[in-house]
């Protein structure tokens, strides 16, 4: 059987700073991080990339609108209740 964790509020730690979001990790393995991330409304983030981790969304509230590739060029909206997945 794995290994299962139960992480509260509490133990949260605050996560790598990116400008526009607050960040609390949850827990980070050597492919993977989860955590909850909080913006204001209508915030951009800053450019960023999460090098080799994979990332797994969840939209809780509002929308994510994300710009990718070498320039931007390619973007997508998901709304709440939808789930993002980047690997």
């Amino acid at each position: 059987m794995s290994t299962i964790y139960r992480v509260m509020p509490e133990e949260r730690v605050e996560g790598h700073p990116t400008p526009g979001l607050v960040r609390e990790q949850v827990v980070q393995t050597e492919g993977m991080w989860a955590g909850l991330v909080r913006t204001e409304p209508g915030m951009a983030s800053g450019w960023h990339h999460h090098g080799e981790y994979e990332s797994a969304i969840y939209v809780l509230t509002g929308s994510i609108r994300m710009e990718f590739g070498s320039e931007g060029e390619e973007t997508f909206e998901a709304a709440p209740g939808d789930f993002v997945f980047v690997g």
